[in-house]
């Protein structure tokens, strides 16, 4: 069944309810000031600048719009509009009030926004410091720490904690204890006294131990801020001049079965539990120029699919949790796609084009971490090139239909430069090397077939697909393969494709993403967290926790 009301991942500065954009030159400042009678759902209030989804779909789209409507911001202070708070983090009777699925997807979301900051600060040189102007728990110091520095004001109040397992029987969901450890290099014994307690650490405490960076006395605290803002502002090269890219609303219809963009559509079949979600070629002629890039600004093919397709991966995933499997289809003019990649190609180098890319990494990056099956169909008209070959890459099985009786109207698949490390996924490899395991002999069999049309037996032979049905067993063998994903476990699909997917090297992003899919999963179902008398249920309400003391 659709979940009713649906979420709206889209919004604008004008309608945020709970921070505050602000641009000065080359600083931004983003103010987190939580109105606590607006959360997304009913039945808790968003006290001492706590969040829900609905706090983080705000951030997101406020980074989002720095990104491109702002280029000559190239630090942004997250900061708090309220007096000895920085953010107290997620809301903990919205947890303690959520079906586990709405944690898990509130969580995954938070993770994909923190780690976008990250993202922009090592390929397009956007910079993030907290200034942490009160007290900052759980969820609040994951959002610091996902910044480039953080600046704690000394006033014997404001502290730094993550008190989740003391406090709730559960673990810093959003990368809390990966960017302690990975990121802030704590030293495991400060970092598990600091997890295991409830006050937190201040002033010099926390910069000895690495919790922050800086810290500052409050009549000093404004002043270092900016100092280190122009800093790190220093060491960006996004253009002071920059001519910024307005982001219209992505516009969509939609019915209780179907959702259209202009470039996505995706066809819900709900008795099959699937979904068919189709990405189309440029339907006219791109600007191959940056004038003519800045012309088109939103409407730009590339930058437009990746936010039409980032909104979609989104509300499927929070609104459409019963439909298991994604097909995945392309349609249109497979030329047209490979000239689009040949234009982010050259030039790369300008902001607004390496923001696109941006774009495009972190939505396809989206599409891998999503608890969904992902077959991908190449069927007839399709335009599964270069870089929207990333999305059939991205599959778990991809079915390529042969036509050897009728070789003119074959699918194709081709790669480009686009396939071989621009676009990664958060191991930092591409998919095809992820594919091949990074076996040289196999990449340089693909790489020499750069922007030659394959059709289905050369794909095949070369391990870009996963079989090549002909005509006649096409309909069956998918149909077949669909029905028998449906029947299985969804849990046990979901930790079988997320450790299939990530098969290759690890870093901070994929240890985030598999310590929530592991621990927080299994900890928040757990009855020490949830059961009638768990941490996370009896929170707030005078009642102790009763926890089974039994290590399993």
């Amino acid at each position: 069944m659709t979940t009713v009301p649906q979420v709206n991942y889209q919004t604008a500065p004008d309608q945020y309810k709970h921070w505050s954009l602000a641009c000065d030159g080359p600083i931004a400042t983003l103010a987190m000031n939580v109105n606590e009678e607006c959360g997304l759902k009913e039945g808790y209030k968003l006290k001492l600048n706590s969040y829900d989804l609905g706090v983080d779909i705000e951030l997101y789209d406020a980074v989002q719009r720095i990104r491109f409507e702002h280029p000559e911001v190239r630090t942004v202070v997250i900061t708090s509009g309220r007096d000895k708070i920085f953010c107290s983090g997620a809301n903990i009777f919205m947890l303690g009030k959520s079906a586990h699925a709405w944690k898990v997807n509130f969580c995954k979301f938070t993770n994909e926004t923190r780690n976008g900051l990250e993202d922009s600060s090592r390929h397009s040189g956007l910079k993030f410091i907290a200034a942490v102007n009160g007290a900052c728990a759980g969820g609040g110091y994951e959002l610091a720490a996902a910044c480039d520095e953080i600046v704690l004001i000394d006033d014997r109040y404001s502290s730094v904690s993550l008190p989740e397992v003391p406090l709730l029987g559960v673990l810093p969901g959003t990368g809390g204890l990966t960017r302690l450890t990975d990121k802030r290099k704590v030293r495991h014994d400060h970092a598990d006294i600091f997890c295991t307690t409830t006050e937190g650490v201040r002033g010099q405490r926390a910069k000895d131990w690495k919790l922050v960076d800086e810290v500052a006395k409050p009549q000093q605290f404004q002043q270092v801020v900016r100092e280190r803002a122009l800093a790190l502002a220093a060491t960006s090269d996004r253009p002071a001049d920059g001519k910024g890219v307005k982001l219209t609303p992505v516009e969509r219809t939609q019915t209780d079965t179907t959702i259209d963009y202009q470039f996505v559509r995706i066809a819900i079949n709900r008795s099959a539990r699937n979904a068919t979600v189709t990405v189309k070629a440029p339907e006219t002629a791109q600007p191959t120029d940056i004038a003519g890039i800045e012309a088109a600004g939103a409407r730009w093919w590339p930058l437009q699919m990746a936010r039409e397709l980032d909104d979609a991966i989104l509300h499927m995933r929070t609104n459409e949790t019963e439909i298991g499997t994604w097909i995945l289809k392309t349609q249109g003019d497979a030329q047209a796609v490979l000239e689009v990649d040949a234009t982010l190609l050259a030039n790369r180098s300008h902001w607004l084009v390496r923001e696109t890319v941006g774009l495009m990494r972190r939505t396809f990056a989206r599409l891998d971490v999503s608890s969904r099956s992902l077959f991908a169909l190449i069927d007839e008209g399709s335009c599964f090139v270069g870089s929207l070959f990333e999305i059939a890459l991205s599959a778990d099985r991809i079915y390529m239909l042969a036509l050897p009786d009728a070789p003119q109207r074959a699918p194709r698949v081709a790669v480009s430069q686009m396939n071989f490390g621009v676009l990664p996924m958060v191991t930092a490899q591409s998919r095809l090397a992820r594919r091949f395991y990074e076996d040289k002999q196999e990449m340089v069999s693909v790489l020499d077939t750069m922007t030659q049309f394959l059709d289905a037996g050369q794909a095949l032979a070369l391990g870009l697909v996963t079989a090549a049905p002909d005509d006649l067993d096409w309909a069956d063998e998918t149909r077949l393969a669909l029905e028998e994903r449906a029947s299985m476990s969804p849990d046990a699909l979901t930790g079988l494709e997320a450790n299939l997917r990530f098969n290759g090297k690890e870093t901070m992003d994929t240890r985030i993403f598999g310590r929530l899919s592991a621990w927080q999963n299994w900890i928040f179902i757990r009855p020490n967290a949830v059961g009638e008398l768990g941490a996370l249920k009896v929170y707030g309400s005078g009642n102790q926790a009763k926890f089974d003391l039994n290590r399993v």
